[in-house]
């Protein structure tokens, strides 16, 4: 009798234990998911606050000089606590942001879901890969993009991209397209 009293009891808390297991696990994931908003939140302030500066106190010319030396700084400074930030595009303007396999993919994915509908602002995707947590979120283009982005850039601006950027691929967008997408990694530590 004591005996089964004594199995039954381990039975009970191994079954507690992998149940709170199973829900751990879902709130880390949760978890990882709110933190990747907050590092992509910092990280979007930081680039649009030193650009909009640059933009306002001296016009384009400044926010292109900003984006080409300031904005790897920026993805610098945020990456940290385990998290690398950076940005992406299928229309690449530095090349060092090229997407990878799985970015490729999410990119290619968030053009076809702002193609059937979905909202660009609010569009995000995340998995776990090979001991590493990735995160996506579409940067759609605003307003302001549109000077260095555009279909029709100022001679000034063209001149100063095709010189920073020979190889720029990231102009013809509009307002509202999908301009790219903040990219976040947090690799977890080997145990």
């Amino acid at each position: 009798m004591e005996t089964m009293k004594s199995i039954s009891l381990l039975t009970l808390l191994l079954s507690a234990a992998c149940v709170s297991g199973s829900v751990l696990a879902e709130s880390s994931e949760d978890y990882m998911l709110v933190e990747a908003r907050t590092q992509t939140k910092a990280f979007a302030q930081d680039l649009k606050a030193t650009l909009m500066q640059g933009m306002k106190a001296e016009g384009p010319l400044a926010a292109i000089r900003l984006c080409n030396t300031e904005a790897p700084e920026i993805a610098t400074a945020n990456s940290k606590d385990g998290w690398e930030v950076g940005r992406t595009s299928v229309k690449l303007r530095n090349p060092d942001n090229a997407p990878d396999e799985w970015e490729a993919g999410v990119l290619e994915s968030f053009a076809q879901r702002a193609a059937a509908g979905e909202n660009l602002a609010t569009m995000e995707a995340s998995a776990r890969q090979d001991g590493h947590f990735r995160y996506m979120k579409a940067i759609p283009v605003g307003g302001p993009c549109v000077v260095c982005h555009g279909e029709q850039i100022a001679e000034p601006v063209a001149a100063r991209l095709s010189e920073l950027y020979p190889e720029d691929n990231a102009r013809g967008y509009q307002p509202g397209d999908l301009r790219g997408a903040f990219t976040l990694t947090y690799t977890f530590e080997k145990q």
